[in-house]
């Protein structure tokens, strides 16, 4: 027979009293969440303690898998820099009057081949326009203002129509002399020694005749006596008209559009448009195919029917050449569309751009022009 000194464990009945009785009991309950916490803080202590206090360099541990990482940065180098401005330019371009007076606008959006301030002859009360106002269709919208035609003006003469009962009539008149000169005589030229050699120096004269004296006349006569001449048909009472140059305005055939409100300045017919290197070449491109297109037309000697249109878009790029035609809208005769189209074409390339359209436009520009058969 064995004894033990222990305590024989309590039953299951008697721990749960005891615990619920330290529960109750406010010190005993603080005794005993202290003592859990203490062993608590011990067990973490031992187990990542020795881990914390090694200060000796630990060498890096490449995993199988694990792979290289980069991450760059790459700073643009104008990021920081401001950006130049673009300069300022008018977008819509208009066609201006040659004849008017350069004159710079106080405000426009509109931009052209040279600077005009808007006028017109009669004013329009009140008008604060940038177009002169016009009498035209409503249908086409065009900025034109003048009219007229970009060939060399023509000598031209007008006719004054003469009465039946003084219509003069052609008579010969007597024939003109011609001018006849005498034969010159000469001059010998002869040294003193006997063996030597002389010289006759003679002057020729214009219609030499052996004659005795100078007959005054004309150089160019004819000397047929029975050569006549013809006085032209000249009425004393009714002189003809002196021959005149008739002007014509230097600027492509208009089609106007109607603008009923105007300006209230008087002057030479005008718009507002400031100059720009872009509206200087595309004036000179406007009127390079207009006269292509003109010459076009009139070499087919045919003209396609009037009221027809056809829109050419096309790009134009930095050194001015058409590089792609986009499309062709046909409301007219297939003649008709390829004359527009080899109108814009056959001139090409029509120059460089300056510096400061290629800042505005970049390095290339589509365009359509649309051409009105009327």
């Amino acid at each position: 027979m064995s004894s033990s000194l222990a305590n024989p464990p309590a039953p299951p009945g008697d721990l749960r009293r005891f615990v619920a009785r330290v529960m109750d009991d406010p010190e005993s309950r603080s005794t005993a969440v202290g003592l859990l916490g203490v062993l608590i803080f011990y067990l973490l202590v031992w187990l990542f303690g020795p881990r914390l206090l090694d200060f000796h360099s630990v060498g890096s541990v490449v995993r199988p898998h694990a792979s290289t990482r980069q991450f760059n940065i790459q700073i643009a180098p104008d990021m920081f820099v401001k950006p130049k401005p673009k300069p300022a330019q008018p977008f819509k371009f208009v066609e201006t009057n040659p004849d008017a007076p350069e004159n710079i606008p106080d405000k426009t959006e509109n931009f052209s081949n040279r600077n005009q301030q808007v006028a017109q002859e009669k004013p329009t009360p009140n008008g604060k326009s940038d177009h002169p106002a016009l009498e035209g269709q409503t249908e086409i919208k065009t900025s034109q203002i003048v009219t007229g035609q970009l060939s060399q003006p023509v000598e031209q003469i007008q006719a004054v129509p003469l009465p039946a009962e003084a219509t003069p009539v052609e008579k010969p008149a007597a024939t003109p002399k011609q001018e006849q000169n005498p034969l010159s005589g000469f001059e010998k030229k002869q040294g003193d020694n006997p063996a030597g050699f002389g010289s006759n120096v003679a002057q020729a004269a214009d219609n030499a005749k052996p004659i005795p004296q100078k007959i005054e006349g004309q150089k160019n006569a004819s000397l047929d006596p029975d050569a006549t001449a013809v006085e032209p048909a000249i009425d004393p009472m009714h002189p003809r008209p002196r021959p005149q140059v008739v002007k014509q305005q230097k600027t492509r055939p208009a089609i106007f559009t109607e603008n009923k409100f105007g300006t209230s300045n008087i002057g030479n017919i005008a718009v507002d448009a400031k100059w720009s290197n872009y509206g200087a070449y595309l004036q000179r491109l406007i009127e390079t195919v207009q006269i292509e297109w003109d010459s076009i037309l009139e070499q087919s000697k045919s003209y396609p029917g009037s009221g027809t249109y056809v829109a050419v878009k096309f790009i134009l790029d930095s050194e001015g050449k058409i590089t792609r035609i986009v499309d062709v809208d046909n409301h007219s005769t297939e003649q008709g569309s390829r004359a527009c189209v080899s109108a814009i074409t056959n001139r090409s390339p029509y120059g460089p751009w300056t510096e400061d359209m290629k800042q505005m436009l970049g390095e290339q520009q589509e365009m359509t022009f649309t051409f009105y058969y009327q």
